[in-house]
């Protein structure tokens, strides 16, 4: 099928690894035995997939152990080059009135569930790359236009596309917090500021980052040293407004002093080897994931705090999930946009997503940014959590992405894929 076809059975808009993911899954499912359905992707700006040998982008996820599985069923993390992903085994998590190296401090550790690490890191741009070659592969098509507008009748949604129009049983939202999809179908959306800034940046340290995830409540927000393939770490600094864009605007010797004192030294002495950049940080909920022959998914759908390194994994069990409902509904005879299978996929994914935003928002408040009564209730919370192996073992589960009703890519080991 070319790139001039317009009718499809799935139309997505938005090639980031959610939507990507979620184009390869319902690909390479259905053409297993079944009718090859027709799925179009629109992405108006596909990036060029790293070089070989350049240096890591500043823009990096903790892809959890699910996320891994997911994009392992969608035929992405195969086409993804090792040496540029870093699994790590430990994650570190301590108040900013305790040394990060002392038994006061909250260590996950992978063999507390027998599971050889806890997650990867990787570039953003590498796990897009890798999503969009593995739908191309599996048979999908990558429309390089963007989304203007739509129009949903009883047996199709039509979609306008730079001067084409397109026509699909099923729709999917995947182009970010700032969905054109969502608001064409006039899905409110309540979103509140936290008010915060996250500093990103790639660094240098005298110390090695130990493959392990360092994360500090400094009690004026959170700092998160993530492991990184070339031995340097990703800083994500979140922070009051005003004050991140000061420290934007200081010069690099004196911020890279700064954020030595906000570590408390955990790594040592440190060296910026990106430049630095500022993202605004805001929670986001869709009143609705799905409306007539319509569904949004990752970002569109949900935004969280990236304290927990929760928002891509979210995304791509959503990815998952809507995949999981469509094929039903495809066994039971029905077209990818049956009303019941996107009322399941919309149920399913509220119904888990609810309480892992809640627990994040608390982290946010009671851990990163208050000092009261309840504050230290929460880190009393945590001094409890570190001399519990059932407790310890509920974290890295939820951290993992193992805990909770889990789509069908999910549950099947990677290493079973092989």
């Amino acid at each position: 099928m070319s790139a001039a076809d317009t009718r499809w059975d799935v139309l997505i808009v938005g090639g980031g690894p959610v939507g990507a993911c979620a184009g390869a899954l319902l690909q390479r499912a259905a053409g297993a035995g079944r009718r090859p359905l027709r799925i179009g992707l629109l992405e108006p700006a596909r990036p060029a997939p790293p070089a070989a040998g350049a240096a890591l982008d500043a823009r990096v996820s903790a892809w959890s152990r699910s996320s891994e599985r997911i994009l392992s069923a969608a035929g992405a993390w195969q086409r993804m080059a090792a040496e540029r992903i870093q699994p790590y085994e430990r994650m570190c998590v301590w108040p900013a009135h305790v040394p990060a190296r002392s038994a006061d401090a909250l260590v996950f550790d992978a063999a507390y569930v027998g599971e050889s690490n806890l997650g990867s890191i990787a570039e953003n741009r590498l796990v897009q790359c890798a999503a969009l070659e593995a739908f191309e592969a599996a048979g999908g098509t990558i429309v390089p236009s963007g989304f203007s507008g739509l129009e949903i009748h009883e047996d199709e949604v039509q979609v306008r596309a730079a001067e084409q129009v397109h026509s699909c049983k099923l729709l999917v939202g995947a182009d970010g917090a700032r969905s054109r999809v969502r608001d064409a179908l006039g899905v409110a959306t309540r979103i509140t500021s936290y008010e915060q800034t996250a500093i990103v940046a790639n660094v240098r340290t005298e110390r090695a980052h130990e493959r392990t995830a360092w994360q500090r409540f400094l009690g004026a927000g959170t700092l998160a040293f993530l492991p990184l393939a070339d031995g340097s770490s990703s800083i994500v600094w979140s922070v009051q407004e005003t004050l991140a864009r000061e420290r934007l605007a200081l010069p690099a010797a004196q911020f890279e002093q700064e954020l030595l004192g906000a570590s408390d030294g955990v790594l040592g002495a440190l060296e910026l080897c990106t430049e630095r950049v500022g993202l605004p940080l805001r929670r986001l909920r869709a009143e609705r994931f799905s409306a007539a022959r319509c569904a949004l998914v990752g970002d569109a759908a949900h935004v969280v705090h990236p304290l927990a390194g929760q928002g891509v994994n979210l995304g791509l069990l959503d990815a998952a999930a809507l995949a999981d409902c469509v094929l039903e509904a495809l066994q039971r005879g029905e077209d990818p946009g049956a009303a019941a299978a996107l009322r399941r996929y919309e149920r399913w994914r509220k119904s888990e997503l609810a309480p892992m935003a809640l627990a994040i928002d608390g982290f946010n408040r009671f851990l990163a940014h208050d000092s009261g009564p309840l504050a230290h209730l929460a880190q009393q919370g945590l001094v409890w959590v570190n001399r519990s192996e059932a407790a310890k073992r509920l974290f890295i589960g939820r951290a993992l992405g193992l805990a909770g009703e889990l789509p069908a890519a999910a549950r099947v080991r990677a290493a079973a894929l092989s």
